[in-house]
C-alpha cells in the first residue's frame, strides 16, 4: 500500500524520523493524499442525504437569501482554483518530464466536490432552514486537515525560496475561501417563514419578559396531533395483539378448569357460575394480567412500552449513536492526560507533543460536548412527546369512559394521573439511555484502570460495591417514607380543597379553628416524615461523597501496600483519578434510572387501567320502564326524590348501561342537566357551543330565555368571561344560560332534568311560555321535561309518574287526576288542584326580571360596577372600532384576573426571607461547614500531588516505610473530615429547611383563613390550592435541596479554581476573560430560562383545568356529541404548553454548549500553561491542575442549572409570600366579649345602614332603618339586586357597614369578634355544603355536643330513621361534598346542624331550591316546630314559604319599600302583590305551603 502510494504522489509517504525531531512535520506524500482524502470522503458519503430535496418535487423553492449568493459566489471562485491547477498540471504534464498521478486526480476530486457542494446549496434552498450540517462539518474537517500543510508550506517559504510559486498562491487563496465559507455558514440562513435560531430568541428575553407568542411554533411533526395519531395507530395492534393473547390464555385456563372439574366432580351449575364469574371481569383484565396463570410470560401489561418503543423509533436510534460516540469520547481526555503527565516528567521530550495533546484535550472536550448535547435534546424531546402523546390519550379516553368507570376515580385523581404519572414518564424518557450507556461506561473504566494499577483496583471496586447496598438500603427507606407522606398530602389536600370549597359555611358557622387544627396536625406528621427522609437522605449524601476518596484510598493504599516495588507516580495516581471520577456518574445514575423504572411501572397499570376499551359496568336497579314518547309532544316526569328520575335521563342519553330490553332514539339529542355545567368562555361561547352564530336565532333564544336584563348587568354583556364553574353566575342564570345552550343547538329531541328548579316561578312562567310550553320556541319539538313544578303539568301531553324506580302511572293531567292514583293524592296535599293562577295570565307583555339566586359577592359587585360603566359602554357601542372589536377595559369583564406571571429578577429579599425563616444561625454554620469541606478537599489533593512527587525524589532507593505510612494515613483523614464536615453541613441543613418549611406553611394557612370572603370570590380556588401544593412542596423539597447543590457548585469550582492557579499561576490572567464570558452567558440565559418556565406553568395548567371541565361536563358534552371539538381544544392547547417546553430544552443545549466550551478553554488552558512552563513544574502539580480542569466542565454547567433552578424555586416563596400579605377580615374574637347567653331575646335593630361591597363601588344597602322583635318571623323578597342576600352577609358581617349599625339585643355587632358573633348565630344556606369526614363531624367539628342531643337533631331533621340505617350511623364516612347523600338529604343535614346549635335568630337562605314538594313540606314544618321561640328571617325565592310570616320585607334597589303582615300587603295597590299575582297567589288562605 505505502508503495502504491509513493508511486501515486512521486515521493516517501511516511517515514518516522520526519517526527523524531523538534522542528516535526508530516512527509508531502501523506498531506497530498490522506489530509485530503478524509474531508472529501466525509462529504461524498453524507452528500446524497443532502441532495433529497431535490428529488421531491412538491417542495417549492423558497425566495434567495443574500447569504446563499456569497455562500454560491465563494464555492464558485473555489472550482475556478480547481480548474486553475488542473489546467496548470496538464500544461505542465504535456512538457519534457511527466508528473506524479497526484497531481492530476487531486485538483479533479476538488472539482467534482464544488460541484456538489454548489448543488448541496440549491438543494438546502428548498428547506425552511437552509443551512446544512453536514456542510458545516466538512468545512471544519478541511481546514482542520489542511493546517499541516499550511503551515509547511509557510515554514518552508521561511527558510528557503519558493519553488512553485503558482501552486502556493492557489493553495492559500482556496484555503482562505473555505475559511470565509466557514465563517459564513457560520450564521443562519433560514426562509423568513422558519423559526429562528435559539441565540436570538434569548436575546430577546434577556432585553424583555418573553411572550408565548415570542417562542417559536413546533413543527409539524411535533405537534400532538401527529404524535398522537402514530401513537394511536400502534397503540391499537398492541391491544388487538393482547386481546388476542388474554383469549388464548382464558382458553387455556377453561381448558383446565375443564380438566380439574371431572376431578372435583363439581356440579354443572356451579362451573357455569365460574365461567359468568370470569367473563364478568374483563374490566380487570390489564391490571391483573394473568393472575391466575402466572406461569405465562404477562403479555397485555407490557403493550404501552412496545406502543412508546414503536412509536419514538427513530429517535432512540439516533440518541444511541450520539451516546456511544459520546462515550468513547470520555476515556480519550485521562489517557491524554497520562500522556501529558509523561511529556511534563520526561525533560528529552518534544515541545510540539505537549501542544498537540494540549489541543487534542480541547478538541475532545469539545467534540464530546456537542454529542452530549445533541443526544440531551433527542432525549428531553423524546420525553415531552411521550408526554404529549400520552396526555391525549388519557384525555381521548376519559371522553369515552362509561360513567361507571368514571366513579371509580374522582377527577383529581384523573387530572393526577396526567400531570404526575405522565411527567414520571416524561423524566424517564430522558434516562433511559442509561440502562445500557452505564454498564458500558463502567466496563471501560474498570479496563483502563486495570491497565494502571493492575488488581489493585479491585480494592477500590469492592468500596464501591459496597456502598451500592448501602444506598440501595437508604433509597427504600426513603421511599417508603415518601410514599406515606403522599398519603399525608393528599389528605391535606382533600381537607384544604374542601374548605376553600365550602369557605363560606365555615364562615358563617365560625368553624375555621377545627379545621385549622385538622390541616395543621396532619401537617405535623407529614413534617415529621419530611425530617426524617432528609436526615437519611444526608446520610446517603454523606455515604455518596465519601465514596471517591474512600476508593482511591483504597485502590493506592493496596496499590503501595502490596509490593515495594509500587511507587504511586503522578501518571498512575492522576490518570487513575479521573477515571475514577468517570466511574462515579455511571454508578450513581444505575440505581436512579432502575428505580425511576421501578416508579413508572405502577404509573403504567394506572395509564393502563384508563386504556381500557370502555364500557358501562354499573348495574343500577334503575328504572324499569316501558315508554313511548310520540315526537314533538311534551313529556312531564315527575316522582318523589330518589324515585329514579335523573337515572331515567341517563339510561336515554347511554350514560347507564341497560341490562335489559333498549332505548331507541331517532334524532339528535340536546341535553339540560339537573345542575348546570357552565365552561370558562364567554357567555356568548356558553351558547354558542361551537356552532356557527346565527345572528337572528341567536337574539330570539337569549329573549327566550330570559337573558336579555342579565346581559344588561353582565359587564360586558355576552363578552363577559365566567369563571371555572360559573362563579360569576347565580343558579339560576347559569340554568338558563344552559337551557340557552340546548334551545340554540336546535336538535329533534330535548331532554331536561329540572331547569326550572333554580329559577324564580315568574321566570320559570316566563321559560315555560317561550320555551318549554304549547306555544314557546321549542313546539314541534320533542321534550322530556323531568320537573317538581306542579303548575305546569296542566300544560303537558303526557305525564309519567315514577316511584321506586318503575312507571306507576302515566297519561295526560285529566286522565291521572280521573285515575284517581298517586298524582291525584300528591296534587291533594301539596296543591290546590284547581290552581286558579294559572288560568289568569298577568299582563302579556311583562318583561321577566332576573330572578334571585345566590347572589354571591362577585354578582352583586359586578352588577354595581355594570351600572358604572354602562354609560360609558353605550356611547363607546356606537363608535365603529367598538363594534370590531368587544370592549377591552370594562373593569369586571375579566372577573378573574389572569395569574399574575412574576416577571423579572426574582427579588434578593425573597433569598433573605427564607433563609430568616430558616434561621439566620442555621444558615450561617451550614455555610461555614461548606467551606470547612472544601478546605479539606484542596487539602487532600495537595497532598496526594506531593505523594506523587515522592516517585521521583526516591527514584533508585527504596521508598522509606514511614514515609508511606504517613502519607496514607494524613490521606485518609483528610477524606474523612471532608465528609464529616459534609454531613453536618447537610444535617443542619435539613433542620433549618425543616423549621422554614413549618413556618411558612402556618403564616399561609392562618392568613387564607382570616382573609375576607370577597378575596375567594375574585381567586379561583385552583390558584390558591397551588399554593398549598405545589409551592409549599417546593419550599418543603425542592428549595433546600437547590440550596444545596448550588453551596456544592460554587464551592466546588472556586476550589478547582485554585488548584490550577495554584500550579500555573498564570492562570489567573485568563480567569477574568472566561469569568466575564461566563457571567454574560448566565445572566442572558437565566432571565430567559426563568421566564420559559414561568410560561411552561402558566400553560400547563388550563391542559389540566381544560381537563376538569370536560370530565365534569362528559354526559353534555356526549349528548350534543361534541367529542371531536374537545379533542381538538385539548390538542390546541397541549401545543401551546409543547412550545414552550421545545423552546426551554433548546434554550438549555444553547446554554450547555458555551458553558462546556469555557470549561474546554479552562482545560485547553491549564494544558497549555503546563506545557510553557513545563521547566519549572512537577508531573504531580500538572496532574493535579489538568484533572482538576477536566472535572470543572460539568461543574460549570450545574452551576448554571443551579442558580436558575434556585431562581425559578424561590419565586414559590414570593408566591406564598404574596398571599400572607392579603389583607384579614376583623379579628375573631376581640377584648370585648359579649354576655354569656346573648342574644337571649333575639331582638334585631338596623339604624341607618349602609354598606358596599369594595370602597370604590356604589352602596348596596342605601341606609337601612327597621326593627324585628323577638321570635318574630320576617320573610324577605325583592328582585334580583334588591339586596336580600346582602342582609344577611350583613347579619354575619361577611361584609363589613360603610355606616350605620345592627344591633342584636342591645349590642352593637361591630363592636364584638367575629366569632363571637357567628356562633352566636344560625343559618341554613343556599346549597348544602358537607365535608369529608364522619357524619357527626360534619354536624359537631368542635365535639360540643353529646351524641343524645345529636340525635335528638337529627330525629327532628327527619334523617333518623335513615342514619340508623347505616352501617356505621353516626360515624358513616361522608364523601368528597357529599356525593354520597341525595341533595335533599344533605339540605336536611344543613337543617340538623342549625337544630343542633339552636341559636336565638335564625337565617334562612330559602334553601328548596333543588328540593321536591315533600322535602320542602317536611323542611317547612319543622322550622315552624322547632324554633317557633327564635327569630327567624327567610329570604324567599317561592311566596308560598313566607305567606304566614308575621311580615313582609320587600326590598329594592336596597332600601326596603313594604314592611306589614302579607294580609294588609295583599290588599293594597302593592309590589308585593303584583308578584303575589304573578305567582298566583290571591289570599294567604289559598295555598296550604
Amino acid at each position: 500500500m505505502p508503495a502504491a502510494l509513493e508511486e501515486f504522489c512521486g515521493s516517501v509517504f511516511w517515514n518516522d524520523s520526519f517526527l523524531a525531531r523538534s522542528d516535526a512535520d508530516l512527509p508531502v506524500c501523506f498531506q497530498q493524499t490522506v489530509l485530503v482524502w478524509i474531508p472529501l470522503g466525509f462529504l461524498w458519503v453524507l452528500a446524497p442525504w443532502q441532495l433529497l430535496p431535490l428529488c421531491k418535487s412538491k417542495s417549492k423553492k423558497s425566495p434567495l437569501t443574500k447569504l446563499y449568493k456569497i455562500k454560491q459566489m465563494l464555492v464558485t471562485l473555489l472550482l475556478m482554483t480547481a480548474v486553475a491547477e488542473l489546467v496548470m498540471a496538464i500544461t505542465e504534464g504535456t512538457g519534457q518530464y511527466s508528473l506524479p498521478a497526484v497531481r492530476y486526480t487531486n485538483p479533479s476530486l476538488y472539482i467534482v466536490t464544488w460541484v456538489l457542494v454548489l448543488l448541496i446549496h440549491y438543494a438546502r434552498s428548498f428547506c425552511l432552514c437552509r443551512d446544512s450540517v453536514v456542510l458545516f462539518c466538512f468545512w471544519i474537517l478541511s481546514l482542520l486537515c489542511g493546517i499541516l500543510p499550511f503551515q509547511s508550506l509557510v515554514r518552508r517559504a521561511l527558510q528557503d525560496p519558493i519553488s512553485d510559486v503558482p501552486r502556493f498562491v492557489l493553495f492559500f487563496i482556496s484555503y482562505g475561501l473555505q475559511l470565509l465559507l466557514f465563517i459564513v455558514s457560520g450564521f443562519s440562513d433560514i426562509s423568513p417563514e422558519g423559526r429562528s435560531l435559539p441565540h436570538r430568541m434569548i436575546y430577546k428575553g434577556h432585553r424583555k419578559p418573553l411572550e408565548i407568542e415570542d417562542v417559536w411554533d413546533l413543527k409539524d411533526k411535533d405537534r400532538t396531533q401527529a404524535l398522537y395519531a402514530t401513537f394511536e395507530k400502534n397503540m391499537k395492534t398492541a391491544l388487538r395483539k393482547a386481546q388476542a393473547e388474554l383469549e388464548k390464555r382464558k382458553r387455556k385456563k377453561r381448558r383446565r378448569e375443564r380438566d380439574t372439574e371431572h376431578m372435583n366432580g363439581m356440579s354443572k351449575a356451579q362451573s357455569q357460575d365460574i365461567l359468568v364469574l370470569e367473563e364478568k371481569q374483563p374490566k380487570k383484565k390489564k391490571k391483573k394480567g394473568g393472575k391466575g396463570d402466572s406461569s405465562h410470560k404477562d403479555y397485555p401489561k407490557k403493550w404501552l412500552m412496545k406502543v412508546l418503543f414503536k412509536t419514538f423509533l427513530q429517535n432512540l436510534v439516533m440518541s444511541v449513536a450520539f451516546k456511544l460516540v459520546h462515550d468513547v469520547l470520555v476515556f480519550a481526555s485521562p489517557q491524554l492526560l497520562k500522556l501529558l503527565i509523561a511529556f511534563v516528567s520526561d525533560a528529552e521530550a518534544f515541545a510540539w507533543q505537549g501542544y498537540l495533546y494540549s489541543i487534542l484535550l480541547f478538541l475532545a472536550a469539545i467534540l464530546q460536548s456537542l454529542c452530549l448535547q445533541q443526544y440531551f435534546n433527542l432525549c428531553f424531546q423524546l420525553g415531552t412527546n411521550v408526554r404529549a402523546s400520552l396526555i391525549a390519550a388519557i384525555y381521548k379516553k376519559a371522553l369515552t369512559m362509561s360513567s361507571a368507570t368514571r366513579k371509580e376515580s374522582t377527577v383529581g385523581e384523573t387530572v393526577n394521573l396526567m400531570s404526575a404519572d405522565a411527567q414520571r414518564f416524561m423524566d424517564m424518557a430522558n434516562f433511559i439511555h442509561q440502562l445500557w450507556s452505564s454498564p458500558l461506561q463502567i466496563i471501560l473504566s474498570i479496563v483502563f484502570l486495570w491497565g494502571e494499577l493492575g488488581p489493585s483496583v479491585l480494592a477500590g471496586l469492592a468500596v464501591m460495591l459496597l456502598l451500592i447496598p448501602i444506598n440501595g438500603f437508604l433509597v427504600n427507606k426513603s421511599k417508603g417514607i415518601q410514599v406515606r407522606n403522599m398519603k399525608n398530602k393528599d389528605e391535606r389536600m382533600k381537607i384544604m380543597g374542601e374548605v376553600l370549597n365550602g369557605i363560606k359555611i365555615l364562615k358563617f358557622f365560625a368553624w375555621e379553628p377545627s379545621f385549622e387544627k385538622r390541616i395543621n396536625e396532619i401537617r405535623a406528621c407529614e413534617l415529621k416524615d419530611l425530617l426524617k427522609f432528609s436526615y437519611l437522605q444526608s446520610v446517603s449524601i454523606f455515604v455518596f461523597s465519601c465514596a471517591p476518596f474512600l476508593v482511591s484510598l483504597a485502590s493506592f493504599a493496596v496499590y503501595v501496600l502490596v509490593d515495594e516495588n509500587n511507587v504511586l507516580d503522578a501518571q498512575k495516581a492522576f490518570t487513575s483519578i479521573s477515571l475514577f471520577n468517570v466511574l462515579r456518574f455511571p454508578m450513581a445514575m444505575l440505581p436512579l434510572v432502575l428505580s425511576s423504572i421501578v416508579q413508572v411501572s405502577p404509573q403504567e397499570d394506572h395509564l393502563i387501567s384508563l386504556s381500557e376499551p370502555a364500557h358501562g359496568a354499573q348495574m343500577c336497579d334503575g328504572p324499569r320502564v316501558n315508554l313511548d314518547i310520540k315526537p314533538g309532544s311534551l313529556v312531564a316526569v315527575v316522582g318523589a326524590v330518589g324515585s329514579g328520575k335523573s337515572s331515567l335521563i341517563s339510561a336515554m342519553l347511554g350514560e347507564m348501561e341497560n341490562i335489559k330490553g333498549h332505548i331507541n332514539i331517532q334524532g339528535s339529542l340536546a341535553y339540560v342537566p339537573q345542575q348546570a355545567w357552565i365552561q370558562n368562555a364567554t357567555l356568548k361561547d356558553n351558547i354558542l357551543f361551537g356552532s356557527e352564530l346565527d345572528e337572528a336565532r341567536y337574539q330570539k333564544v337569549i329573549k327566550a330565555c330570559a337573558l336579555l336584563p342579565d346581559l344588561e348587568l353582565l359587564p360586558a354583556g355576552d363578552q363577559t368571561e365566567i369563571g371555572e364553574k360559573g362563579i360569576n353566575l347565580s343558579g339560576g342564570q347559569k340554568q338558563r344560560v344552559s337551557l340557552a345552550r340546548a334551545v340554540y343547538n336546535d336538535a329533534d329531541i330535548y331532554i331536561l332534568d329540572d331547569p326550572l328548579s333554580a329559577v324564580d316561578a315568574h321566570v320559570g312562567k316566563h321559560l315555560f311560555e317561550h320555551v318549554l310550553g304549547p306555544k314557546g320556541l321549542l313546539q314541534k319539538k320533542t321534550r322530556i321535561l323531568v320537573t317538581h313544578s306542579i303548575s305546569f303539568l296542566p300544560q303537558a301531553d303526557n305525564i309519567v309518574v315514577l316511584v321506586a324506580g318503575t312507571v306507576s302511572e302515566h297519561g295526560s293531567y285529566n286522565t291521572l287526576l280521573a285515575n284517581r292514583g298517586a298524582f291525584a293524592q300528591f296534587l291533594n296535599s301539596y296543591g290546590t288542584v284547581g290552581l286558579d293562577g294559572i288560568e289568569e295570565q298577568g299582563d302579556e307583555g311583562m318583561e321577566p326580571c332576573v330572578e334571585e339566586g345566590p347572589d354571591d359577592v362577585v354578582t352583586m359587585t359586578l352588577k354595581r360596577e355594570a351600572s358604572i360603566h354602562r354609560k360609558e359602554f353605550t356611547r363607546s357601542r356606537t363608535s365603529r372600532k367598538a363594534q370590531e372589536e368587544p370592549i377591552k377595559n370594562i373593569k369586571g369583564q375579566k372577573l378573574i384576573e389572569k395569574e399574575a406571571v412574576e416577571t423579572g429578577k426574582v427579588k434578593f429579599s425573597m433569598y433573605l426571607r427564607y433563609l430568616r425563616a430558616v434561621g439566620l444561625g442555621f444558615s450561617f454554620c451550614v455555610a461555614m461547614s461548606y467551606v470547612a469541606d472544601y478546605v479539606a478537599y484542596v487539602g487532600t489533593n495537595l497532598w496526594l500531588s506531593a505523594w506523587t512527587d515522592d516517585a521521583e525524589r526516591y527514584q533508585n532507593e527504596t521508598y522509606p516505610v514511614q514515609q508511606r505510612d504517613l502519607r496514607i494515613g494524613v490521606f485518609g483523614a483528610l477524606g474523612v473530615s471532608q465528609a464529616l464536615f459534609l454531613f453536618l453541613a447537610t444535617i443542619l441543613s435539613s433542620h433549618g429547611a425543616m423549621r422554614a418549611s413549618r413556618i411558612v406553611h402556618e403564616q399561609l394557612l392562618s392568613n387564607i383563613l382570616r382573609v375576607p370572603m370577597s378575596f375567594f370570590d375574585t381567586t379561583p380556588t385552583g390558584r390558591i390550592v397551588n399554593r398549598f401544593a405545589k409551592d409549599i412542596f417546593t419550599v418543603d423539597e425542592t428549595i433546600p435541596m437547590s440550596f444545596r447543590s448550588w453551596l456544592n457548585c460554587f464551592m466546588g469550582i472556586i476550589s478547582t479554581l485554585l488548584m490550577i492557579a495554584l500550579a500555573t499561576p498564570f492562570f489567573l490572567v485568563v480567569i477574568v476573560p472566561l469569568g466575564i464570558f461566563y457571567y454574560f452567558v448566565l445572566r442572558f440565559y437565566i432571565s430567559t430560562s426563568r421566564q420559559l418556565r414561568r410560561l411552561d406553568s402558566v400553560t400547563r395548567s388550563p391542559i389540566y383545568s381544560h381537563f376538569g371541565e370536560t370530565v365534569s361536563g362528559l354526559s353534555v358534552i356526549r349528548a350534543y356529541g361534541h367529542q371531536q371539538r374537545f379533542l381538538q381544544q385539548n390538542e390546541k392547547t397541549m401545543d401551546i404548553n409543547q412550545k414552550t417546553v421545545h423552546s426551554w430544552i433548546v434554550s438549555n443545549r444553547w446554554l450547555a454548549i458555551r458553558l462546556e466550551f469555557v470549561g474546554s478553554l479552562v482545560v485547553f488552558f491549564s494544558a497549555l500553561l503546563a506545557v510553557i512552563s513545563k521547566n519549572s513544574l512537577e508531573g504531580g502539580i500538572v496532574g493535579l491542575s489538568v484533572s482538576s480542569a477536566l472535572n470543572v466542565t460539568q461543574t460549570l454547567n450545574w452551576l448554571v442549572r443551579v442558580s436558575s433552578e434556585l431562581e425559578t424555586n424561590i419565586v414559590a416563596v414570593e408566591r406564598v409570600h404574596e398571599y400572607t400579605k392579603v389583607k384579614r377580615e376583623a379579628p375573631w374574637v376581640t377584648d370585648k366579649r359579649p354576655p354569656h347567653g346573648w342574644p337571649s331575646k333575639g331582638e334585631i335593630q338596623f339604624v341607618d345602614y349602609k354598606v358596599r361591597y369594595r370602597p370604590e363601588l356604589e352602596l348596596v344597602l342605601q341606609g337601612i332603618t327597621c326593627n324585628i322583635g323577638s321570635t318574630e318571623k320576617i320573610g324577605v323578597v325583592g328582585r334580583t339586586g334588591a339586596g336580600k342576600s346582602s342582609l344577611t352577609n350583613c347579619l354575619f358581617r361577611v361584609l363589613e357597614a360603610a355606616g350605620g349599625k345592627i344591633i342584636i339585643d342591645g349590642l352593637d355587632i361591630a363592636t364584638i369578634g367575629l366569632h363571637d358573633l357567628r356562633q352566636n348565630l344560625t343559618i341554613i344556606p343556599q346549597d348544602p355544603v358537607l365535608f369529608t369526614g364522619t357524619l357527626r363531624m360534619n354536624l359537631d367539628p368542635f365535639d360540643q355536643y353529646t351524641d343524645e342531643e345529636v340525635w335528638k337533631a337529627l330525629e327532628l331533621a327527619h334523617l333518623k330513621p335513615y342514619v340508623q340505617e347505616l352501617p356505621e350511623r353516626l360515624q358513616h364516612i361522608v364523601s368528597e361534598g357529599g356525593e354520597n347523600l341525595s341533595v335533599g338529604q344533605r339540605q336536611l343535614v344543613c337543617l340538623a346542624r342549625a337544630l343542633l346549635r339552636k341559636a336565638k335568630i335564625l337565617i334562612l337562605d330559602e334553601a328548596t331550591a333543588a328540593v321536591d314538594l315533600e322535602t320542602d313540606h317536611l323542611i317547612q314544618t319543622t322550622i315552624r316546630s322547632a324554633f317557633a321561640d327564635c327569630t327567624v328571617l327567610t329570604i324567599a325565592h317561592r311566596l308560598h314559604t313566607i305567606m304566614d310570616s308575621n311580615r313582609v320585607m320587600v326590598m329594592h334597589a336596597g332600601k326596603i319599600v313594604e314592611f306589614d303582615s302579607p294580609e294588609k300587603l295583599l290588599q293594597k295597590q302593592s309590589i308585593f302583590s303584583a308578584m303575589a299575582k304573578d305567582a298566583g297567589i290571591t289570599n294567604t288562605e289559598t295555598t296550604t305551603l
